[in-house]
Parts: structure tokens; sequence; C-alpha cells
């Protein structure tokens, strides 16, 4: 009797072979004769080589469909196990962007949104600027892990400028990493709930999910990458000049930030705001402005945004 052995890799075997095995049991019947054996992340299977062949062939389009949808139940199994080709299963919906952890489907919420998904497939720079809770970054970071999904960048990189936003990161307690990972906190969440976490930590590990401050940049050349250049209006003129020649072959550049909350010191020009005059008419940059009819936090948050640009306009 021959013998098979298959690794479930960046995959949870518990969310994967289900509550008490129970979908590794559905799989066994689908295949009687074969011998079957969950152990840890591993399956051990035996028997003929033709059906162990197509064991092999139906697993990887079980895993193919978890790694897509973050989750799998009876009737994927059972629809996976049955189909003629991969195609019926793993067809992909324009509107979800990414299928998020727990099934969660994350799209694009507003007109503006989905304007940044669709200058997107036409244009490898985007600047995305807008007050917060607009869901600029959110649908950006979306964007990139559908791209690295997708198969159409091998890396996501993401960064921030490291500007003390009233606090003084020097008095944080800590290596250089523990104080930033705080302030990359938003970009961790975001990734969060659109990949499981073993996998994340398995990305991140390898270097396939980049997060570090915009200093990190410096020297390097970014091919085959997606990179979301976070909180832009924090940027300087030289900042923003050596991020935006990084770009390599292959990349797709998002840049996001809010001109209206800037952190540097008063007499600094912010990087973003200059450069939004000096790019707007490049062919293949584009360029989307989100407002308060793109908020999707607490309703509040709407009201807030247009208290403050009232109270802003008239101190003006």
């Amino acid at each position: 009797m021959n013998e098979r052995i298959i690794e479930l890799n960046e995959i949870n075997p518990k969310d994967f072979f289900g509550t008490h095995n129970a979908n590794i049991e559905l799989v066994k019947k689908h295949f009687p004769k074969l011998k079957i054996v969950a152990r840890g992340n591993q399956l051990k299977i035996f028997g003929e080589p033709v059906l162990l062949d197509e064991f092999e062939k139906r697993f990887d389009m079980l895993t193919k469909y978890f790694h897509r949808y973050n989750k799998i139940d009876e009737n994927s199994i059972e629809r996976i196990l049955a189909a003629n080709s991969e195609i019926s299963d793993l067809k992909k919906s324009n509107d979800i962007l990414v299928h998020g952890v727990n099934g969660r489907l994350i799209k694009a919420l507003s007109v503006n949104q989905r304007k940044m998904v669709d200058l997107m497939r036409t244009n490898d720079m985007l600047f995305a600027v807008g007050p917060a809770g607009t869901g600029k970054t959110y649908t950006a970071v979306a964007l990139a892990v559908k791209a690295l999904k997708d198969q159409e960048v091998r890396k996501i990189i993401l960064t921030r400028p490291a500007v003390e936003s009233g606090e003084n990161l020097g008095f944080l307690p800590g290596d250089l990493k523990e104080k930033l990972d705080p302030y990359m906190q938003p970009l961790y969440d975001a990734l969060r709930d659109m990949i499981p976490y073993e996998k994340l930590e398995s990305y991140i590990e390898k270097g396939i999910v980049q997060i570090a401050p915009l200093a990190f940049m410096r020297g390097r050349t970014l091919d085959g990458a997606f990179v979301i250049l976070d909180e832009a209006q924090n940027t300087t003129h030289n900042q923003m000049k050596m991020f935006l020649t990084r770009m390599g072959k292959n990349a797709k550049f998002i840049i996001t930030g809010d001109p209206g909350q800037i952190d540097l010191p008063r007499k600094q020009i912010s990087g973003l705001k200059e450069v939004l005059h000096s790019l707007d008419r490049i062919d293949g940059i584009a360029r989307v402005t989100l407002d308060d009819k793109d908020v999707i936090r607490h309703k509040l948050v709407k009201k807030i945004i247009n208290a403050y640009e009232k109270l802003e306009s008239r101190d003006s």
C-alpha cells in the first residue's frame, strides 16, 4: 500500500479539520478506499496511486478555497469534491475585495472607496486623501491583500512617517520595534481583519508582509510589491521624494493622508500637500478625495468632522 503525507501550511488545523475532525470525516466518506489519518498539521493517506493522485488534487482545491475565504464548511466541501474543476468553486466576485477572518466580506462601502478600487485597476500609483474615518487606509490594505492573494504582487509593504503626534516616543519603554508597534497599530488591525493570525505571523516572519517606519525605506528598490504610505501628510519634501522614487518594477503604490491633520513643525511643509500639486497630471498616477460622505465609523464622527471644518474655516 502506498503512502502520501500532506502538510497544512499557514492554516490552523483546527479551523480546517473542523470540530472533532468533522470536515476530515466528510472527506473520508468521499474516499472510502483510502485510509486517511489526521495528526497535528499533517494528513497521512494510504491507498492505490491513482486514488492518491485524485485525493491530492481535491485536497489542493480545498486548501485553495480555505486560503481565499478563510473558512470552509460542509456545503463547500461537498461542492468542491463533486466539482469538475476549480473554476466553479474559486471564481471571484467583483464586489468583494477580500474574504476576511471568520468569513467576513470586505468591500468598498462608499462611492469614493469604490473609486479607489476602480482607479487601482488602471493606475500604478494612487493618492487617497481625506479626513479620519473615511476608510482610505482600510480600503488600501484590502486592495493590497487582494493583490497578494491574486498573486499580482509578491509582498505587501506598509509604512508611516514616525512623527510624534503630541507624544514623545523616546520616553516610551522598550526597543525601537516596541516603541513603534503601537504607532503602526492601525495597519496591524486592518491586516488582522483580513488575514488569519497564523498566516499573518508567517507572512511577517518570511517578509511577505512588512510593516516599518518610512525611514526604513531609504536605499530600497521595491519590485513586485504593493506599498502603502499611510499618514503621508506628515512626510517632509525629502521623505516624500525618497519614498516615491523607491517604486520598482511591477509595483503598486497607494499614498493616504489627511492634509487637514498635519503634525509636522509649523514651518515644515507637508510632502503630501506639495506633491498633490505637482504630480496630478502624470499618466499612471491617480487621485481620489474622500469626504464626510465616506465616513464609516460611528455616526457622530461625521458630525465631528463637519464641526471641525467649520471651526477651522472660521479661524483661517
